[in-house]
């Protein structure tokens, strides 16, 4: 075996450790993993400057920037209280408002991190105007943001199945193809108990109290939101367009014409440049820390791939794939052993490595490989357990103010759940033979 693959994977292995652990700051640990990737050459120099400027990285920092100057509106302010006369106090309620309007965006706009992004400054106010802390809540938004993504044949869904009809044709395996409602067909049952899981049983699981702190915190408290100051008129419609034409932008990026972290960057200038925000308000909006974890992510997943570890894996599972003879536990490996590296690399690079792997195998099983496929991309994108999965992972920990171990305690029972969903269904909807 490579000696460069076994120091990838110990170092991996030792940087996880250490985030369990606790005792360091969650930023130091990831900058330290990224130095023991340089020094070992499991990356390089150019790549992990590449990762600091990463286009999704830019796009989180400026919705940051975008959400606390909404935030600062009367507009967040109105629909909190508006909410709050509907749900008459009910925490339930709230949630199914706000976790079905997620799925909802989650179909149009293909990021979880914009979806979250434009929820998370209006549910913060919602719930502190009945007295819960947002740590309540955001685990139940963020996991609703990520796991229904692109469900359904609407906006970037519409592509899913031309996607993996791609993947398909790439392994020469044309005898089957993706239908646009099969990944639907797929994925229903994952998206409707994951939205009952996350209003109904998630809060039950969820802190009461911030682990650690939330950022701007202090300065968003209910009471302090209640009494703010109006913004003058100018800004106070400015911040509403700036938000409100985000939202609509990113909706229709394609048609706009431009990628979806220069639509975030312009709006988070536009905040300040308009008055909204003033420079050390922006500035104080972004969390040093979360970036720094998200940079330390992407380093972890480009070392996976760059030392081969991760083919290494796939490789294993295809073959393992051919010597058994059980459907269900061929979908069970496929969405398991995806799921499991989707947690600390970026659920793209896992997609490439397996579902090419699991054409492949089905091709020389004589298998459909059509729910297999749509199997593996639901659990790249049900990775909800660590920050290094996807960026809305460290997105939510900030705005909820989670630490690793509460992150890890939260998402147990339904990576369970949603493994087991999953599996069935598709082991019932999509035959292999």
């Amino acid at each position: 075996m490579n000696p460069q693959l076994i120091l990838c994977l110990v170092i991996c292995i030792i940087t996880v450790a250490f985030y369990i652990y606790g005792k360091f700051p969650m930023a130091v640990v990831a900058m330290g993993s990224v130095a023991a990737f340089l020094v070992t050459g499991c990356i390089d120099g150019p790549t992990v400057l590449g990762y600091f400027g990463n286009n999704n990285g830019i796009m989180i920092m400026s919705m940051f920037v975008v959400a606390a100057g909404f935030n600062k509106t009367q507009f967040v302010k109105n629909v909190a209280n508006g909410l709050n006369r509907f749900a008459k106090g009910s925490l339930t309620k709230i949630l199914m408002g706000y976790v079905l309007v997620a799925i909802l965006l989650s179909q149009f706009i293909q990021s979880p991190v914009v979806v979250f992004g434009i929820l998370a400054p209006l549910l913060a106010q919602t719930v502190e105007g009945i007295g819960v802390k947002p740590s309540k809540v955001m685990f139940s938004l963020g996991v609703a943001c990520i796991a229904t993504c692109s469900a359904f044949p609407l906006g970037s869904g519409a592509t899913v199945a031309a996607e993996l009809n791609g993947y398909l044709a790439a392994g020469g395996y044309t005898d089957f193809v993706v239908q646009l409602t099969d990944p639907m067909k797929a994925r229903l049952p994952l998206v409707i108990v994951c939205a009952l899981y996350c209003i109904f049983l998630a809060p039950r699981l969820a802190p009461d109290e911030p682990v650690v702190a939330i950022q701007q915190n202090e300065n968003r408290g209910a009471q302090a939101a209640l009494n703010r100051k109006q913004l003058p008129k100018f800004q106070e419609i400015a911040a509403f367009i700036i938000f409100f034409g985000t939202t609509i932008a990113l909706i229709f990026q394609k048609y706009v014409g431009l990628d979806t972290w220069i639509i975030c960057l312009v709006a988070g200038v536009l905040m300040v440049v308009t008055g909204v925000l003033s420079q050390d308000e922006a500035v104080a909006a972004m969390p040093t820390w979360m970036y720094l974890l998200f940079v330390g992510s992407l380093a972890m997943g480009g070392a996976l791939t760059n030392t081969g570890a991760g083919q290494l894996i796939g490789d294993a599972v295809a073959s393992a794939a051919n010597s058994l003879n059980n459907p269900f536990l061929i979908y069970l490996m496929f969405f398991i052993i995806p799921f499991l590296m989707t947690q600390v690399m970026q659920n793209r690079g896992v997609m490439l490595i397996f579902i090419p792997l699991a054409a492949q195998a089905c091709k020389s099983m004589g298998a459909n490989p059509v729910g297999v496929v749509i199997c593996i991309q639901a659990a790249c994108l049900t990775a909800f357990m660590t920050p290094m999965a996807t960026a809305a992972v460290p997105y939510y920990m900030a705005a909820g103010g989670y630490d690793i171990k509460s992150v890890f305690k939260q998402s147990v029972i339904p990576a369970i759940l949603f493994c087991a969903v999953s599996v069935i269904w598709s082991t019932l909807a999509f035959p292999l033979y």
